[in-house]
């Protein structure tokens, strides 16, 4: 089973400039821990969790003033549609992290969280 298997396609993006409450109610309404933030001036997008934002709130920050741009993650690791599904949990373990924004060349395609992992695995063993 390839990333491209297991990924989300229907992708989450806000702008830099968006507040971090902007940015929360829109994961919220989606149902989704993270979003992939496009900016212009780079080549490649970042990915703000809820964590960032959870991190935000806990320090006393203002999320109506606090823009997306300054608590995103910019170096971020992309997994390409058709790495292997376990090259992909790997990097998320050994990253430390629970989400792979997916891109084929330059263009954001997918992202995959644990989750997803979780969702195929568990079908697969069910079935």
């Amino acid at each position: 089973m390839q990333v491209r298997d297991a990924m989300s396609t229907d992708v989450l993006t806000v702008g830099p400039s968006h507040t971090l409450r902007e940015a929360a109610a829109r994961m919220s309404s989606r149902k989704v821990g993270a979003v992939v933030v496009m900016n212009p001036d780079h080549d490649q997008p970042g990915i703000l969790t809820e964590r960032d934002v959870l991190d935000a709130v806990g320090t006393g920050q203002d999320v109506d003033v606090e823009k997306v741009g300054d608590h995103l993650t910019s170096d971020i690791v992309v997994a390409s549609p058709d790495w292997p599904l376990p090259k992909a949990a790997a990097t998320m373990v050994s990253g430390g992290f629970r989400h792979l924004v997916v891109c084929d060349g330059p263009e954001v395609v997918g992202v995959l969280s644990v989750r997803d992992i979780v969702r195929v695995s568990t079908s697969e063993t069910v079935s």
